[in-house]
Order: structure tokens, then sequence, then C-alpha cells
């Protein structure tokens, strides 16, 4: 399982997801939560292809790319014990 997290860096919301990716690795270390420049050309392929349509976008993706849930915008990002749960999968 991938989990993803898109994201615009230097964006008024770019502080909230940076803080809640740092509480994620804390408290999950073994987890893997992959963080993207929703500008860079893979962040924007996957925007494109999963309908992203707010930042930040939480996406958990099966390994053939299957999405498994998706979360938008910044008040709305998952309960770190639901994401952990896709990121042990």
């Amino acid at each position: 399982m991938r989990v993803v997290i898109l994201y615009r860096p230097n964006s008024e919301t770019a502080r909230r997801t940076e803080d809640y990716m740092t509480d994620f690795n804390r408290f999950h270390p073994n987890e893997n939560l992959e963080s993207i420049n929703i500008d860079s050309r893979e962040g924007s392929n996957l925007a494109q292809i999963y309908g992203v349509m707010e930042h930040p976008a939480v996406l958990a993706l099966k390994d053939d790319g299957q999405m498994q849930q998706m979360w938008q915008g910044v008040d709305k990002l998952p309960l770190m014990n639901d994401l952990a749960y896709y990121a042990q999968q």
C-alpha cells in the first residue's frame, strides 16, 4: 500500500500539512507517508489521475494503483490511526 500526501509547499496550508506529517512520523515511525509537491510533474499527474480538486490531499493507493481512500482539504485530514491502518496494509 502506498500512502501519498499531495500538497503545495509555501502555501497557506503548508504549515498545517507539514505539522501533520511530522506528527504522523513521530507517532508512527515505522509507517511510510510519502509527500509530493502537487505542482511537480508526478504530483500533477497523480492529482489528474485521481481527480484531486483540493489540497492537501491524502491518497491511500493499492500497489496496483487502485485508490482505496482519499481525503481532501486541510480541515479534512484523516485521523492518524486511520492513515496508519492504510500504511500498514
